[in-house]
């Protein structure tokens, strides 16, 4: 009695409370990682492609399996480098030698990309001849650099009276900057402050 209520017990776990099997969910399968860089040896998928051996020579349209063979035997892979033309071009060529030269054209092309940024520099109106130097010097260092200035001169107290000492300090800066930078973006007031915007020639 008590191995037939087991088997029971065992039967009816395979069951729902309406007498239904349990639906078993499919196994979800983790998504392909997507390969980076063109496509070689066996991923290229086309029964022919045009061919160009090492030497650089166009050997027309062949099978993909024999041009996979001619990599092998030649010691080298065989790189699809033009995948949108029917039939694919490819190439045999030595591919860790193609993917670091890729890697290092790529790194010095961003070495040379040049960020621009924009440098703020802080002036009073009543600034001295010292101070005017230094910023000076340091408007000039940015500006060899290939940066933006943003000058912002403010105004403190009873100075708002007397505007005109500011827009003398700013067309003195333009001058002395004439032959580095031009204007970007003329003096205009925000609040109690004018921002002025010069950019290198």
């Amino acid at each position: 009695m008590l191995a037939g209520k087991r088997i029971f017990l065992q039967n009816s776990s395979l069951f729902h409370n309406f007498g239904e099997p349990p639906i078993r969910r499919p196994n979800k399968a983790p998504p392909v990682a997507s390969k980076d860089g063109p496509r070689i040896n066996d991923d290229i998928r086309n029964a022919q492609i045009q061919l160009i051996d090492q030497a650089g020579d166009n050997k027309g349209t062949v099978e993909t399996v024999a041009a996979i063979r001619m990599a092998q035997e030649a010691g080298m892979d065989l790189v699809e480098i033009s995948p949108n033309v029917s039939p694919p071009v490819c190439k045999i060529m030595d591919y860790g030698k193609y993917k670091y030269s890729a890697q290092k054209k790529a790194a010095e092309a961003r070495k040379r990309q040049k960020i621009v940024e924009i440098k703020e520099i802080k002036l009073r109106p009543m600034i001295d001849d010292h101070d005017y130097d230094v910023k000076m010097r340091a408007m000039q260092r940015f500006f060899e650099e290939g940066d933006k200035v943003k000058i912002t001169l403010r105004y403190r107290g009873r100075e708002m009276a007397h505007q005109e000492i500011g827009t003398k300090l700013l067309d003195k800066i333009k001058t002395d900057v004439a032959e580095l930078a031009k204007v970007e973006q003329d003096a205009r007031f925000e609040g109690r402050q004018v921002v002025m915007v010069l950019a290198p020639r």
